[in-house]
């Protein structure tokens, strides 16, 4: 034993577990007048965030809510599921945020799998939860977020729960002391994202990587103290891919946009001086496509994020020609978000455009809080050349990879072997040491910013009394990034249409996940008769 090690023990004033949640902490301690949340003609201070999670949290508490239990909540953005990033896991709970797009049988699944104790739910997405509920094989309580600014539909706007969120924050006490956890390790959220099995598989983090990933996101975007963040990006995502927690630590001014439409997002960027959002391409698409009486001029530049399907070139000079810089990163859910940033060289910028947009169209090079990032021969596990040619499968290891998936120890241990997280997707590395995706062992499509498994797809699709054979693949798409393209073999003497596939799948399926090209045919294989779905990426190409 080295002398560096004796009479040096960890404890309690040298050894504090890592949490984001004392970003909050801070933020109403050193910044507690400054604006936080901005909706509508809601405001809060930091200081008004932090009372509003800590009272939350106390009421969570006397319904029962303790260390290790899972609160659901489905929302879209607004400042209750912010809150809720901080008010679950102060209690030792960790938060599930469920996609707003998912169909009454996933949505079920995920309640039962989770082992939800609690759900809060956004009331314009009643009809659907409402579906999903009679699914669940347990009563679970809820609380209902009524929101004045969602814009209800026929049969929206249901209340399903005993509290509104507001009723149920008075429940608890002003002066709560929330729980530290006591290890960093420490589960705080649940996050589920599409399998290949069609079941969705829940991702577990903890409380050490979202820290880290919180700081990370800082330097890798070259993020400001007080900055003006438009929240565009679904805080479902990967949650909010860790900015509920990064802007915290920012002491930020954060500004909620439910209705994703161009005109709003140019009007909440001109009233709110806005700076930083964070976008899937198909945002991106929709502001550089706005109309002419939709657009202002920006007071100043504004940065953009954007991950998925690279946006084309065409897209990304728009987008400059507006006043917006856009970069482009990579991740999973199973990494806290962004592993790798297509980090700028100040040397490019007298490049030309397309060329500029060819670079930004690469993944790049990895965040500051991943340790490692390789792309590996998945037999071998030696690094491919970085010729650009030479494909290999994306490997992570850091301690922003996943705890595991929940409650499902074969998938765990499938993707973690031999000491690399497995990401399936295959990349080339560039001579100047940038990452760029090629393609998807997974076959996941990134359609808008969601993820689909083309496997789910297919075996819905294939339960069609008509259909014999079905592959998904994705097609590219101006709009959307990536949409469903599905290629099917007819049952002999069966019929089917285009327009009744489509139809189908809208009774089983989100609409999301829909494909918007069906061809029928005979579909090309191997000669042991496996669908050579390189030959249908071709195809869809074609359409």
């Amino acid at each position: 034993m080295s002398n560096f090690d004796q009479g040096l023990d960890k404890n309690p004033s040298n050894f504090i577990p890592l949490s984001p949640i004392t970003f909050l902490e801070r933020a109403k301690d050193v910044y507690p007048d400054y604006e936080a949340l901005i909706y509508g003609d809601r405001k809060y201070t930091w200081k008004q965030v932090y009372e509003r999670s800590t009272q939350f949290a106390s009421s969570l508490e006397k319904q029962g809510i303790g260390l290790g239990d899972t609160v659901s909540i489905l929302a879209a953005n607004t400042p209750e599921l912010f809150e809720a990033h901080y008010s679950v896991p102060m209690t030792g709970a960790v938060i599930n945020t469920i996609n707003i797009r998912l169909d009454p049988h996933t949505i079920a699944y995920i309640l039962d799998h989770s082992d939800a104790k609690l759900f809060i739910m956004d009331t314009q997405f009643s009809p659907t939860i409402k579906k999903a509920l009679e699914l669940v094989s347990k009563k679970i309580p809820i609380i209902d977020i009524v929101d004045d600014q969602a814009q209800l539909k026929e049969g929206e706007g249901e209340r399903l729960g005993q509290w509104t969120y507001e009723e149920f924050l008075e429940l608890g006490d002003n002066n709560y002391q929330w729980k530290k956890p006591k290890d960093e390790w420490q589960a705080i959220s649940l996050s589920y994202t599409s399998g290949t099995t069609g079941q969705p598989k829940g991702v577990v983090y903890h409380h050490r990587g979202s820290y880290l990933m919180s700081m990370g996101s800082v330097v890798a975007w070259n993020m400001p103290n007080n900055l003006s963040y438009l929240y565009t990006v679904p805080m479902f995502h990967c949650n909010g891919w860790g900015y509920p927690w990064t802007l915290a630590l920012l002491h930020a001014k954060v500004v909620f946009c439910r209705n994703i439409v161009a005109k709003d997002i140019f009007n909440l960027i001109g009233q709110h001086n806005i700076t930083h959002f964070g976008g899937a391409p198909i945002v991106l698409n929709l502001i550089a496509n706005a109309k002419d009486e939709d657009k202002k001029v920006l007071k100043n530049k504004v940065y953009a994020m954007t991950a998925g399907a690279p946006p084309p070139s065409a897209i990304l000079e728009k987008m400059e020609k507006l006043g917006f810089e856009v970069m482009h990163v990579y991740g999973l859910t199973e990494t806290y978000g962004h592993i790798l940033h297509c980090a700028w060289n100040s040397s490019w910028n007298e490049l030309s455009q397309d060329k500029k947009a060819e670079i930004k169209a690469q993944q790049g090079v990895r965040y500051p809080h991943t340790e490692e990032v390789a792309v590996l021969n998945p037999k071998t596990y030696e690094h491919v050349p970085m010729d650009g040619e030479a494909m290999g499968e994306i490997m992570i290891r850091g301690n922003t990879v996943m705890k595991g998936y929940y409650k499902n120890k074969e998938a765990t241990e499938e993707t973690m072997k031999n000491g690399w997280f497995h990401s399936g997707d295959l990349a080339v590395v560039h001579p100047n040491g940038y990452i760029q995706v090629k393609d998807r062992s997974k076959d996941i499509i990134i359609s808008g910013g969601e993820n689909i498994s083309s496997v789910e797809v297919e075996n819905i699709i294939a339960k069609h009394e008509a259909v014999s054979l079905v592959a998904v693949v994705a097609k590219q798409d101006e709009k959307w990034g990536e949409t469903p393209c599905a290629f099917i073999e007819l049952i002999e003497g069966k019929e089917a249409t285009e327009e009744s596939i489509i139809n189908y799948c809208k009774e089983n399926m989100a609409g999301f996940k829909r494909p918007k090209h069906v061809i029928f045919g005979e579909l090309p294989k191997t000669s042991t008769g496996k669908i050579q779905k390189f030959e249908l990426r071709k195809k869809a190409k074609e359409i």
